[in-house]
């Protein structure tokens, strides 16, 4: 878990439906360093456009979900050795020139991303100006943000809100609790089971098979070779999940399997295999209890006011301080 100071934070308390933003930080703060002018620059000339674009986003949709709960979901490791074990091309293409960062051992190699210097020195930004706040900052050690949101959506009882730009995360979606993705990529579109089966033409809590099959370039996952969108989508709706598909190929039936699929689905046996625990979020993890309730004020009220002077980010501030205080 990252760290974070001593401060007493007090919190509020509420009768409204106990509710927890879980937000998948590393998509939010690239989305912002590109969606933000990188003319947004502190006086010094440091750019804080990641950070000022996150604290917006923050801002906007707490004051629309009202959430009782927050945490701020990090990548300890971005692209974990478990996952680079089982399917050696995952986030292969985002690995920076110089590869890994030491090898081996029982954690494994740590790849170094691919990441703007102009974006990685506005990190520790963001971390400050979220400690000061008082929103928690947790991850965990061999895992991704992915997993972290996937353990801490599967606790308790709380409604759930996932905040990000990731589509892998649409497999966590659960109409039951419920858990729904706010979708950064369509204005924070809200993806429940009812959204998955009209985009993709699945059952709403099979996305994850879906992207197995149909393979997703952005993390270097190939897909069946030959099993396209249509396909793939065609499968799952004959037989409701991919180990029911591969349990049909295997007893040899013909029916629901569109023309070769049959035989792609039994050849690509170790693909399929190795894709399955690459693609889907642990949930999990064994993480330390989070004290997640959304503060009614400030963690440091002074030390947030003197990075908001130093970065120059005052009224983003204050209209995030104002949209919690709302809530």
């Amino acid at each position: 878990m990252h760290g974070r100071g001593c401060h007493p934070v007090r919190v509020r308390t509420s009768a409204t439906a106990d509710r927890l933003m879980l937000l998948d930080t590393p998509s939010l703060y690239f989305r912002a360093y590109y969606g933000v002018p990188r003319s947004v620059r502190a006086g010094g000339g440091t750019p804080v456009n990641a950070v000022r674009g996150l604290l917006d986003t923050l801002t906007r949709q707490i004051a629309e979900i009202r959430p009782t709960r927050l945490v701020a979901c990090f990548d300890a490791d971005w692209r974990p050795q478990f996952r680079v074990a089982l399917l050696a091309s995952y986030k292969a293409h985002r690995v920076a020139a110089g590869g890994a960062e030491g090898v081996g051992g029982a954690a494994g190699a740590r790849w170094i991303e691919d990441v703007p210097a102009e974006l990685t020195a506005q990190l520790p930004i963001i971390d400050a100006v979220l400690d000061a706040v008082g929103i928690p900052r947790v991850s965990a050690a061999g895992y991704e943000a992915d997993d972290v949101i996937g353990t801490l959506a599967a606790r308790g009882r709380a409604e759930v809100d996932v905040l990000t730009g990731d589509r892998d995360l649409f497999q966590l979606v659960d109409d039951s609790r419920p858990v729904r993705v706010r979708y950064a990529v369509e204005r924070f579109a809200v993806i429940d089971e009812a959204a998955v089966t009209s985009r993709f033409g699945i059952p709403g809590r099979a996305y994850a098979d879906f992207a197995v099959l149909r393979g997703d370039p952005s993390d270097g996952l190939p897909g069946v070779p030959g099993i396209g969108v249509k396909t793939a989508a065609a499968l799952l709706r004959a037989f409701g999940s991919l180990a029911a598909v591969r349990a049909a190929a295997a007893r040899g039936e013909i029916a629901g399997f569109p023309g070769g699929s049959r035989q792609r689905i039994v050849e690509a046996a170790a693909y399929l295999d190795a894709a399955v625990p690459v693609v889907r979020v642990v949930t999990d993890v064994a993480l330390s209890p989070v004290a997640d309730q959304l503060p009614a004020q400030p963690a440091d009220r002074a030390g947030l006011a003197a990075l908001a002077r130093r970065w120059g980010v005052e009224n983003a501030c204050d209209r995030l301080v104002a949209a919690i205080g709302r809530v």
